[in-house]
């Protein structure tokens, strides 16, 4: 990904909400598949981790897009925003 397309995606994400939050229970396989059902209905996840989460977000997203294979779009504090282009779904076209 280049850093064009990076900063597109960081704007898009700016007016997403959090779909997803992570808490105490950390990065668990449920969460993890959870996340990646996600990237059936959408292309661009935006996840919220909670403060009794005290796992770091940043490790979090790399180890979260290694297992749904997704790209780290960016970590901002405790917001994680992951990026997985849809074969069949596609809506986000990439500059």
């Amino acid at each position: 990904m280049t850093s064009k397309q990076r900063a597109y995606l960081k704007g898009l994400a700016m007016n997403l909400e959090s779909v997803f939050q992570i808490g105490k229970g950390g990065l668990s396989p449920e969460v993890t598949g959870a996340v990646d059902e996600l990237f059936n209905t959408r292309e661009l996840v935006k996840i919220s981790v909670l403060k009794n989460c005290m796992e770091d977000p940043r490790q979090m997203a790399d180890v979260l897009a290694g297992r749904t294979q997704s790209q780290v779009v960016q970590v901002i504090g405790r917001k994680i925003v992951l990026y997985k282009e849809s074969k069949d779904r596609k809506k986000i076209e990439l500059p």
